[in-house]
């Protein structure tokens, strides 16, 4: 059967299994932000999961965690791959962060 993917904010999608979830997120409109390519560098596609979180983490996503000492805090879409149901939340959301870069910028109405 097809795992079942819990998106707060969103709702809920079923999704075929092996799929990695930065993926599955941004197929499913869920504003996520993804910026490396998938190679676990930018950290930018992190989620919270609320249920279902996998317990294996690849070494790519476990040295970047551990190197900014954020283990326990948020895991990386991009390394995660939804086999089974899951509920998760997106932290950082593309709407927000071009927001934020829009305020930034000097002069920038809004």
């Amino acid at each position: 059967k097809m795992p079942k993917l819990i998106i707060e904010g969103v709702g809920e999608v079923n999704v075929e299994s092996g799929t990695r979830l930065v993926l599955a997120l941004s197929d499913n409109n869920a504003d996520n932000v993804h910026a490396c390519g998938g190679f676990a560098r930018c950290t930018t596609c992190q989620v919270e999961f609320m249920g279902g979180e996998p317990q294996k983490c690849t070494r790519a996503e476990r040295d970047v965690l551990e190197r900014n000492n954020k283990v326990g805090d948020f895991r990386l879409a991009c390394q995660t791959l939804v086999n089974e149901d899951m509920h998760v939340r997106v932290l950082m959301k593309f709407s927000e962060a071009v927001d934020r870069i829009l305020a930034s910028v000097e002069g920038f109405p809004g």
